[in-house]
This record gives C-alpha cells, structure tokens and sequence, in this order.
C-alpha cells in the first residue's frame, strides 16, 4: 500500500472512528490500525463467549457447535513440558454433538455445576466421536465439565508482540515490511530450471520456479483442485535443496497435516509442532513429541521425574517433632530444584530437535516462546488467505523470503467483529497483494483433478478468468462410473439445479435461535440422498452442504447415517466428495439473501464435488442477486435447470 493522507471515516450510527488502512500515512499508522481491528475483535469474542455461558441449557447451549456441556473427565495423562492431557467424555460415551472444537482450538473448562467459576485455559489437543482431549496447564475444578470455545489470548498478545517488532524492525526484515506495505518494489530474480521431485504439469512448474525467483514475496494461486499442496511440497523440496531452513505454515491445523504428510515422503528432516489434527504412526517419529521421546535423554528425565514424585510422597508424610516442618521443607526444595533441572534438560532436548530441522512445520499461530528468535531463509504460509492481517506478521518476521499459497476466492478470514470486518479485517495480506501488483506477484494453476468439467466450468469462468482446465482423469467422470452404482437421471447427469419458486418452500428461523432453516428444503434433500444411496452410491461418498447451521441440524436430524457428511461451507473448504448436495435455504417475498451475497463461500460449495452436483433454491429469491442470476443461467445453457414441481411426491 502507499500511505496516504485520507481521513478515517466515520461510522454514522455510533459516530465511532472505524480506521481503515487507506487511512494509514506511516508504518505506525498501519500497525495501529491492525492493533485497533484486532482489540474490536476480542470484545467481539468476549461478548459472545459472555452470551454463551449466561445459557443453561444443554441442547440451546450445544446448538452453537461452541460448546460442550455435561463431560466427564474420564483419562489424563503428562505431555511434554509438563502439560496435562485431559480426556473429556459424555455419561456413557455417547457420541458428541455436532461441534466446532477442532483440534488447536483454544477453550476454557469450567465446573459445569457452578456458572461463576471461570475456568482454566486450553487447548483441544485430540478429538473423536465420543471424546475429546484438551491440554491444559492445571486441573480444573469440578465432577462434571463444561467446555467452551474462548477468545485465544495468548495468540492475541503474540500478534501485537510481531507487530510492534515489526514496527520499529531494520535490515532485511524492514526491506521485506516495506515490500508487503508496498513503500519498495517487488524483486525477482532470472527463473532457473530445476530437476523436479514430483511430476508437475506446467503450471504447476512454472509456480514453483516463479516462487523461486523471489527475493522478497511470491504468490501462488490455487483455484479448487489444483494441486496446491503438491505445488507447495515441491517449492519446499527445492528451497531445501537449494540450502534453505523452511518455516511451513498454515491457517489451519488440517492444513499443516496434509503438507506434513506430503513432505516427510520427500525429504527426513521434517519437524511438526503444536498440535496435529490427526498422526498418523507413519508421521509420529516428525511431531516435536515424538522426536522428544526418542531422544536418548528423555530416559534421563523420565527418571528425574520418578525421583521428583517419591521426593513428595516422602513430603506429603506427617513428620512429627521440632524438625518436621523443616525437613519437610527440605525435600520440597529438592524437588523443586529438579523440576527445575527437568525444564532445563527438555529445552536443550528441543533445542537440539529444531536445529536439526531443515523444515519445521506449525500454524500461523507461531509458538514464540518455542522458537525463539529463529529465522528462515524461507517461510510459506498456505491457506495464507483464510489468515488475518494481524496473524501473518508473526510468520513474516522470521522470513527472508515469504511465499504466500491459496485462493482469494474463496473463504476470508473468520472475523467476528462488524465493525472490524467492514473496515476491512476481512481483506487477508494475499488478497491485498493479488489487487495492488497484479500478476507480477502470482501464478495461478489451472490444471484441476477434482471436478467434471461442467462442474468446473462455472466457476472457472465467473471467479478465474476461464483459466482452469479438467484434467483428462476427471473432465469426463460421472457418478455410474464409480463401482456398483446402477445408470439412472440422477447417476448420469452431473450438475442439477431444482427450482422450489413457487412451492411455498419457505425460509424460518430456527426456534430460540438466530439461524435459518427451510425445511420443505431438507425434506427434498433427504429424499435425493436416498434416492442416490438407492442407486449404489455410498454413504462415505455424499456430502450435504447448507449455508446456515440451522439448516445442517435439520438435516442431520432427519439422516441417521453418520457416514453422510453433512456441514456447513466453513466445514468444507479444502475437502471434497463424488456427490454434493446444497441447499440455499434462502425464500423469501423480500429477496433477501444474507450473507448468501458473500459469493466466495457459493464458490467453495459449488467446487466440492467430483461427479455431481446438486443445487436446491428458490430463483425468485436468488436470482435478484446478479451473481446468482448468471449461476441460473448457467444451469439453463446446460439443460440442467429442473422444477421442484417434477420431484412432488
């Protein structure tokens, strides 16, 4: 960005500055600009946490996907660095309700008897069906748990901590602020040839060797189905191969995993810290746990801690006479001082196991009390457009060189405050980059593995320029090509538009909630699920996508095979399945279509399936939306567009 001299505007309702980065006439400006979004985003996170913990009860609290209420603390056990693993469960281990505690989410477990206790810090270490582990640094109190999604401060005060380095940075990390702020040019040198690991299609080449070139920062593109994470596994082979320390980051934890997984096929020295979403035995020996535990010191320490816990048995004992009180105090001191000795052998243990690494693999929720002041020649953060402004700092001031991967059209960042997100919050650095530079910062890829072509096309065509392409492996695959699955209307056909105008299927909102549903909606749902099982298509090959919670808690209400992946958008950005259904919910008088007008979330939806795609709304309400009008459109041209009026039962 060049600094400007524009004057903040003002919100008219509150008449409350909202600061804008346009607004921004120096780097001070800039980054107090992102530490006001990011104090309007944990009062928004506070208040709603607030509002969350005032419900009591159980199916209106558990309704949000936020909390879980009602656990029993049924295992623990000691991680490293003395955190306790706390395994949480429901009363019989029933299976937990649908929820948004994912692995690295930050929580707070409270008493569940008592509504004033405040709880202790955590993180989700682990989850399963019926369980789920958090890690935390001390006991919570209580029988029974509560376990509720809360504002992740620490994260908070470490973003303000990289910015106010980044601030006041000199040097190579000043030159790269400046590049990212737009105050210096983007730099780049001759592409070389490289002798590939992987077998990339030229696209996908001309990424890796583009990103290569970069002194500063490149993007690369990834439309939905591209090979991103190949791409990205193969920009880190060569970055190491070349003599660089990499620093992978991602969003999300799934995302770390996966390019985790495709790089300690490529190369040995692969570290993984934090905390997996999913370890495979395969990758154990590259989490820093693992690593720890094989080392030969940790028999070492493992004896240090059985002598520490005899030491405060021995303390816990009633001494009797003038010296009982001293000597007890003796042995605390003792136990005390190897504690002490523990923490000082594990952290030259983990010293030891990052400097081994050649690449070292975390979120953007950058661990700075585990990495110190390391520095990579390289940093690369996929999903980099699901990251706020705030969060990338963190990985930018280790970098020499920063490679951003992802897609601009699709999800945003998560923000929770309005005002933030209108002041612009929801722009990722990736986004801001693609708009000032243009192509001189980015290579898209255009090869797609996942879609038909029909599928493909829309999208291609309104959010890509017409760039992408089907590879010859799926740009003709339908649903009766897969094994047993029997030719009929719904098997051959690959993209479907049913139109409820006219059907009375009208929206509601869901009782003692603000979320939509419209349930003529997903009682036709339900019905082609079956009518798609009936013909030979498994359970694990549908997925069901509705755009408001409510809508998803219908549905699953009314399928009982939980094999059928049933979600909102948010839930499935990276994935996909052979058939997707969606339901657009929205039917109304007045149009209205809600955050249905953020296309970038249709896209996600529309780009999740393989072989077919199903789409159920109403055109009298979508299609006063321009967007949504060319989408029907589309449809029509394609001889897929049907009335609901041919499903009446």
């Amino acid at each position: 960005m060049a600094f400007g001299k524009k004057k903040t505007k003002t919100n008219q309702l509150t008449q409350t500055p909202i600061p804008r980065l346009e607004d921004a006439i120096s780097v001070d400006d800039y980054f107090d600009i992102l530490g006001v979004w990011l104090e309007l985003e944990a009062e928004a996170e506070r208040e709603r946490l607030a509002r969350r913990r005032q419900i009591r009860n159980q199916s209106d609290v558990e309704r949000t996907g936020e909390t879980l209420v009602r656990m029993n603390l049924i295992d623990h056990q000691t991680g490293l660095a003395g955190r306790l693993l706390l395994d949480f469960a429901k009363p019989g281990a029933s299976p937990l309700p649908m929820n948004r505690l994912k692995v690295g989410s930050p929580v707070v477990v409270s008493n569940d008897s008592d509504p004033s206790d405040k709880g202790v810090a955590g993180v989700v270490s682990r989850r399963k069906s019926n369980s789920i582990q958090v890690a935390t640094q001390q006991w919570p109190e209580g029988d029974n748990f509560r376990i509720d999604a809360s504002p992740d401060e620490s994260t908070r005060r470490r973003q303000v901590a990289a910015m106010a380095k980044m601030r006041s940075a000199t040097g190579r990390t000043k030159n790269l602020r400046d590049v990212l702020l737009g105050t210096r040019p983007l730099r780049f040198a001759k592409p070389e040839s490289l002798e590939l690991f992987s077998q990339l299609n030229p696209p996908q080449r001309e990424a890796v060797e583009f990103a290569m070139s970069a002194k500063d920062v490149a993007i690369i593109h990834g439309p939905p189905g591209t090979g991103k994470t190949t791409t990205l596994a193969e920009l880190i082979y060569q970055a190491v191969l070349s003599g660089d320390k990499v620093l992978a980051c991602a969003a999300s934890n799934t995302a770390v995993d996966n390019l985790l997984e495709r790089l300690v096929a490529m190369m040995p020295n692969v570290l993984r810290v934090g905390h997996p979403a999913r370890v495979f035995e395969s990758l154990r020996g590259h989490t820093l746990d693992g690593l720890v535990d094989d080392d030969p010191g940790t028999e070492v320490i493992a004896d240090m801690r059985r002598e520490v816990k005899e030491l405060m048995q021995a303390a816990s004992r009633d001494f009797r006479g003038r010296d009982g009180y001293k000597r007890r105090r003796e042995i605390i001191a003792e136990a005390n001082e190897l504690r002490g000795q523990i923490r000082g052998f594990e952290r030259s243990i983990i010293r030891g196991v990052l400097d081994r690494a050649d690449v070292i693999c975390t979120t953007t929720t950058v661990d700075d009390d585990l990495l110190g002041d390391r520095e990579f020649d390289t940093v690369v953060v996929d999903e980099a457009c699901q990251a706020t402004l705030p969060s990338i700092w963190q990985a930018a001031l280790r970098a020499d060189r920063l490679i951003l991967a992802g897609d601009h059209q699709q999800l945003p960042p998560t923000i929770l405050s309005d005002p933030a997100s209108k002041a612009g919050m929801n722009l990722s650095l990736m986004q801001r980059l693609v708009e000032r530079e243009g192509e001189q910062v980015y290579r898209r890829l255009k090869v797609q593995y996942r879609m038909h072509e029909s599928i493909m096309q829309f999208s291609s065509d309104h959010f890509y320029d017409g760039d992408l392409v089907a590879d010859a492996s799926v740009r003709a695959h339908r649903l009766c090509d897969l094994p047993n699955v029997a030719e009929s209307n719904i098997t051959t056909d690959t993209i479907q538009f049913i139109d409820t105008a006219g059907a009375e299927y009208d929206e509601e909102l869901e009782q003692h909630g603000e979320s939509k549903l419209n349930p003529k909606e997903a009682n036709l749902i339900v019905r082609l699920v079956k009518e798609v099982m009936d013909s030979g298509v498994r359970a694990d090959q549908i997925a069901v996508i509705a755009p408001y919670a409510a809508q998803v808690r219908a549905i699953r209400n009314r399928l009982d095979d939980h094999e059928i992946e049933i979600d909102t958008v948010d839930g499935f950005q990276g994935r996909e399945k052979e058939i997707v259904l969606i339901t657009m919910v929205r039917s109304n008088a007045e149009g209205e279509i809600g955050f249905l007008a953020d296309t970038r979330r249709t896209n996600v939806a529309i780009t999740r399936a393989r072989r077919k795609l199903v789409i159920v709304g109403d055109s009298a309400t979508l299609g006063r939306n321009p967007f949504y009008a060319k989408l029907l459109e589309h449809f029509e041209a394609c001889d897929a567009y049907r009335s609901v009026w041919e499903y009446a039962e």
